[in-house]
C-alpha cells in the first residue's frame, strides 16, 4: 500500500490522541529519529500520569496514531511494546493496546494519589420536585431522535436562530393550545435551556428595577431579579395561592409578578379563580405583566385540570415552562410564550450563539409531540407518580401525620410546628435523609405562613419522585420512623 493511501486509510481509524512531540530544537538532526521515540514514550507516560489518559482507556491503533503524529509505524509499535513491558499499557487479542488499570488510580506505586471529594450520603433521596430517573423513555426518545435526524433538512444544523427551532416552536404552541390552553403563534415562542434561564433572559431585559414574588418559592424563581439589582417584594400566600390584593399595598409598583398559578410553589394549591381575575384586572390597570410558571402543570390527579392563566390575558402574561419534570432536568429544553411586543426585545438579547439546548434534542422533542409519543409518556408518567403518592399518603396517615398540596405534582407537604421543622431537618443528615423545610423557602421579608388557626406553621416537603422503585416502601418507613422521634405528644390530624 502506498504512503498516500495508507495516509488515507489510517485517517478512518482510531480515535484522536493529542501528544505535544516537539523535538529539542538544539538536538543534533542526525538523532531526530531517536529524540521522537524519547519524546512519544515519555508523553504516553506523562499522560497516563497525570490522569489525561485513564485506566482502561483504548488507545489508537500503533498504525492509525504513527500517521496522525508523522512517524514511521515502527516507532510508535516499538513504543507500545515498550511501555507494555514496562506496565503502563496493556493489549488483547482483538480488543486493542489500552491503560493498564494498575495506572492512574489512587495510590499506584510511582503515581500520586488521586484528590477524592466525597458527597455526603444519602441513604434516602426525598429530593424536592424531582422525577423518577427510570421514567426517562428512552425507546420513545431514541426512536424520535434518529426519525429527527434522518428527516431534517441540511439547514437545521446550521446555526439556530434565537428563538430556537421552528420545528419545535410550532409543535409546542400546538401541544401547549390543546394540553394547558396556552394561547401562542409559534412565533411568539422563545426557546431556553430552563426555566431558570427564561427567567434570567427576563430579569437582564425587561425587569431591571421591580418586581413581586410568592413568599414562598424556589429561591431561584427570585434569585435572577435580585442578582441584577431588582427590589424583589414578596405577596402572602395562603390556601387560595397567592394574595395579590396586596400588591396595591407595595411601596413600589413592580413592574411583573412572578406567579405559580397552576400549583403553587411549594404549598400546593391552585391560585382561586377571583384571585386569578384580580391579578389579571391590576396587570392591565398598572400596564404590567404577570410571570406565570406553570409549575405542575401536567402532573395533576384527584381535581378537574387546572389551565394556563395566560389564556385569559396574553397581552399581559408570560408564559413559561420546561421538560424538567416530565423527561428530566438533563434534557435542557425550556420556553418562553411572550406578548407580542415582548418578543423581539427578548430573542435578540438572547443572541445568536447563546447557550442552547442541542439542536438534536429540540429535533427529538418536537418528534415527540407530533406523534403522540410525549403525550403517552406523560399519561404514563401521571399513573406512575399517582400510584406512589397514594401509598405514600396511605401510610402517613395511617400513622396521623397530616399532608397538604397533594393534588398534583412531585411533593407532599407535611405541616408542622415551626420549631419540629428545625428539629427534623436536623436530623436528616445523620440519618442519610434528603428533605425539604418550608422556611427555607420563604423570602427574607415575608412572614410565616399561618394555619386554620391563625398560628405560624413550618412544613417538611416530602419529594415522592426520586426514591428508586426498589427502595420506595423501605424509605417510605424510614420517614414515617424520623417522623415518628420528633413528633411524640403532637401528631397532626390526617384529614
Amino acid at each position: 500500500m502506498t504512503g498516500d493511501r495508507w495516509s488515507a486509510l489510517a485517517e478512518r481509524l482510531g480515535t484522536d490522541l493529542y501528544l505535544d512531540l516537539q523535538p529539542d530544537p538544539n538536538a543534533p538532526t542526525r538523532g531526530r529519529s531517536a529524540q521522537l521515540r524519547s519524546r512519544l514514550a515519555d508523553e504516553l507516560r506523562s499522560a497516563i500520569a497525570d490522569g489525561r489518559l485513564t485506566p482502561g482507556m483504548r488507545l489508537p491503533p500503533y498504525r492509525s496514531l504513527a500517521a496522525d503524529l508523522g512517524l514511521a509505524r515502527g516507532t510508535v509499535s516499538s513504543v507500545y511494546s515498550e511501555l507494555i513491558a514496562e506496565g503502563w499499557l496493556t493489549a488483547r487479542q482483538g480488543a486493542g493496546t489500552s491503560v493498564a488499570t494498575g495506572f492512574g488510580s489512587p495510590g499506584s506505586a510511582g503515581l500520586p494519589p488521586a484528590t477524592v471529594v466525597s458527597a455526603p450520603r444519602v441513604a434516602h433521596d426525598f429530593s424536592l420536585g424531582q422525577p423518577n430517573t427510570s421514567q426517562f423513555p428512552r425507546t420513545a426518545w431514541i426512536r424520535s431522535m434518529r426519525r429527527a435526524i434522518s428527516t431534517a433538512d441540511d439547514s437545521a444544523f446550521g446555526p439556530t436562530p434565537p428563538n430556537g427551532s421552528e420545528r419545535l416552536r410550532v409543535a409546542l404552541a400546538g401541544y401547549l393550545a390543546r394540553a394547558r390552553g396556552v394561547r401562542a403563534h409559534p412565533d411568539q415562542i422563545v426557546l431556553t435551556t430552563s426555566v431558570l434561564s427564561a427567567l434570567n433572559l427576563l430579569a437582564r431585559t425587561l425587569f431591571r428595577e421591580s418586581v413581586a414574588a410568592e413568599a414562598y418559592g424556589l429561591p431561584f424563581f427570585r434569585d435572577p431579579f435580585t442578582r441584577r439589582g431588582a427590589l424583589v417584594s414578596p405577596i402572602p400566600v395562603d390556601h387560595d395561592g397567592a394574595d395579590v390584593t396586596a400588591l396595591a399595598n407595595l411601596a413600589v409598583t413592580p413592574q411583573a409578578v412572578l406567579l405559580t398559578p397552576s400549583h403553587q410553589s411549594p404549598i400546593g394549591v391552585p391560585l382561586a379563580p377571583q384571585r386569578r381575575a384580580a391579578a389579571i384586572e391590576w396587570a392591565r390597570a398598572t400596564d404590567a405583566f404577570l410571570i406565570e410558571d406553570d409549575y405542575d402543570g401536567e402532573l395533576r390527579y384527584d381535581r378537574e385540570p387546572v389551565g394556563a392563566m395566560q389564556a385569559l390575558a396574553p397581552d399581559h402574561i408570560i408564559y413559561t415552562g420546561s421538560v424538567s419534570k416530565s423527561l428530566s432536568p438533563s434534557i435542557r429544553i425550556g420556553w418562553l410564550v411572550l406578548p407580542p411586543e415582548l418578543v423581539s426585545t427578548v430573542m435578540w438579547a438572547k443572541g445568536m450563539r447563546e447557550t442552547d439546548a442541542s439542536i438534536v434534542d429540540q429535533l427529538a422533542l418536537a418528534d415527540m409531540i407530533e406523534t403522540g409519543s410525549y403525550d403517552k409518556h406523560i399519561r404514563s408518567s401521571r399513573q406512575f407518580y399517582r400510584h406512589r403518592r397514594q401509598a405514600l399518603i396511605e401510610r402517613l396517615h395511617a400513622h396521623k401525620i397530616a399532608t397538604m398540596g397533594i393534588s398534583a405534582g412531585l411533593h407532599a407537604v407535611l405541616p408542622v410546628p415551626v420549631d419540629v421543622e428545625a428539629s427534623v431537618l436536623a436530623a436528616t443528615h445523620e440519618r442519610g435523609f434528603s428533605l425539604g423545610g418550608l422556611d427555607a423557602l420563604r423570602h427574607p421579608d415575608a412572614p410565616r405562613l399561618h394555619d386554620a388557626r391563625g398560628e405560624p406553621t413550618g412544613g417538611i416537603l416530602v419529594g415522592f419522585g426520586t426514591p428508586p422503585v426498589s427502595t420506595f416502601d423501605a424509605d417510605v418507613t424510614a420517614l414515617i420512623d424520623l417522623l415518628e422521634d420528633h413528633l411524640p405528644n403532637r401528631r397532626l390530624r390526617a384529614e
